[in-house]
């Protein structure tokens, strides 16, 4: 949350949620008119996904050896650099939506042939500072859609509301998948960039809120990805059937909790902020060390007095972090992080053990005590804001170690 900001005004080409003042013209248009669904488990549905038009581009980013960073304790890192991948593109498109997805520890996006320059440049500047930030190896890619649908596979979206104002893009059709082993096999990739123009503008990305402790025993974090063999229909049975499991815990699994998630401060995430602050702007990391902190402890205050300050209410603002939550997606498989009771980690363990053993998916699960959050909100007083959820302990990379590895022989289903 960037206090500076409370006060500004949404202009032209600012982030537009699911209330319906998007525009449907422009190089976004296909992507402004496509339906909303409201329902989550509805998405498990392939018919409900429109392939993206001839021209557009995939840009993707994945962190090498990202699963060194658990060992070491620096996975709140990793998941801002991957959400930074999304705020580099989105603040040069003024706040534009567009489609995107956060993996944990990488992001694709989609963008029309007019923009693929914007992802292109918003890459290799996030890769440039990931490197000079933090020592990681950001690996990029633009990928044409008509390369992927060259090789059988296909790219298609679909939105979900997960609350009045904000949106998230579900992505099937194998299309990311195929796109990004290529990238690993050093095709389609992108150079960091160096000097000035490895200076993302990462405004409005923070890492302020404590780790959110798990209330129903287990934070799991899931992948299933469909086999090269299965059928749309029994893939989506089988996903039907672990949100049906996710659906017994209170509030579908959702790890943040009612009242939000807990500040505190100094934030354990201060420093990583400060890199991110820096990024625009140059200035040495101790200056923006300490107005990351001000900025910070106001927000503190703000929370823990349920004071306003200018549009900013603390209460309305927690309220809408529990509905912009994104815990749970569809990435050509299923990705989820769940607050569940040990129970039910078991079931949908078990019942993805046998989905492996029949053939229909290749899965990773990993179990730990609590959730991290990574936000990007643009401006603290509107209500688009929007927040990353992933395991504390490894997460989805720790969960993708284990199903890519059983899947290096396959392909994933187009």
């Amino acid at each position: 949350m960037d206090f500076h900001e409370a006060e500004a005004i949404d202009g032209a080409g600012g982030r537009v949620g699911p209330s319906g003042e998007a525009s449907t013209s422009g190089p976004l248009g296909f992507f402004d008119a496509l339906p909303l669904e409201a329902d989550f488990a509805r998405l498990a549905d392939p018919r409900l996904y429109h392939s993206l038009p001839e021209g557009w581009v995939i840009g993707l980013a994945d962190i090498e050896r990202s699963t060194d960073a658990v060992t070491t304790g620096g996975y709140k890192a990793v998941n801002t650099v991957a959400a930074a991948v999304i705020a580099a593109v989105a603040n040069q498109l003024s706040g534009r939506d567009f489609p995107f997805v956060f993996a944990g520890d990488g992001a694709s996006f989609a963008l029309p042939p007019e923009l693929a320059p914007v992802g292109q440049t918003g890459l290799a500047a996030v890769a440039g500072w990931a490197r000079d930030a933090f020592g990681f190896r950001l690996r990029t890619a633009i990928v044409p859609v008509e390369a992927i649908r060259g090789e059988g596979h296909d790219v298609r979206i679909a939105r979900f509301a997960a609350s009045p104002e904000v949106s998230y893009t579900m992505f099937s059709g194998g299309g990311l998948s195929f796109a990004e082993a290529r990238m690993k096999e050093g095709r389609f990739c992108l150079e960091p960039a160096i000097g000035d123009d490895a200076r993302p503008d990462l405004t409005g990305l923070s890492c302020r809120f404590s780790e959110i402790p798990a209330r129903h025993g287990v934070i799991l974090s899931l992948i299933m990805l469909p086999t090269a063999t299965v059928s749309t229909e029994r893939f989506s049975a089988l996903a039907t059937e672990i949100l049906a499991l996710a659906a017994m815990v209170s509030d579908a699994g959702r790890p943040v909790p009612e009242e939000g998630p807990a500040l505190t401060w100094p934030s354990t995430g201060l420093m990583i902020e400060a890199r991110t602050a820096a990024a625009k702007t140059g200035r040495p990391l101790w200056l923006s060390a300490i107005s990351v902190g001000i900025r910070s402890l106001l927000a503190h205050l703000s929370f823990a007095t349920g004071t306003k300050v200018g549009a900013f209410d603390p209460g309305r603002y927690r309220g809408e972090i529990v509905r912009n939550t994104d815990f749970r997606k569809f990435d050509d498989g299923l990705r989820l992080t769940l607050d569940c009771s040990p129970e039910v980690a078991d079931r949908i363990a078990e019942t993805m053990r046998r989905a492996e053993a029949e053939g229909i998916a290749v899965t990773g699960l990993h179990r730990q005590d609590a959730a991290l959050m990574t936000c990007f909100v643009p401006v603290a007083s509107r209500s688009d804001h929007v927040h990353f959820i992933d395991g504390a302990m490894g997460g989805y990379a720790a969960a993708a170690v284990m199903a890519f590895g059983k899947a290096r022989s396959q392909v994933v289903a187009g």
